[in-house]
């Protein structure tokens, strides 16, 4: 399905449910959407955070992780935290340079 396709899916849909979705990249945020039922998580990330990888985010439903294929359900909070936050520093690193 191409992104224009996924997007239609889920914004466009007849049957709608509400979710709470926070981006925990850059300086987060927090907001409620309508989207289609029998979306994906893959969809939704997709259409969210286009250009990214679903690697480099912890991605989660209900404080609980979840796989691609998890189909998103009315009411559902849904989190993508990245596994790493730009400009963070290996801990060894900042150690060494802490004990010099």
């Amino acid at each position: 399905m191409s992104l224009n396709e996924y997007k239609k899916h889920i914004f466009e849909g007849k049957n709608k449910m509400r979710i709470l979705f926070i981006n925990n990249s850059g300086t987060g945020y927090a907001d409620h959407l309508e989207i289609g039922e029998n979306t994906t998580i893959e969809q939704f990330f997709k259409i969210k955070m286009p250009n990214q990888s679903e690697a480099d985010y912890l991605i989660r439903v209900n404080r609980q992780p979840v796989s691609r294929d998890y189909v998103i359900q009315e009411g559902d909070r849904i989190t993508f935290t990245p596994n790493k936050i730009e400009g963070a520093r290996k801990y060894k690193q900042t150690m060494r340079r802490a004990t010099r």
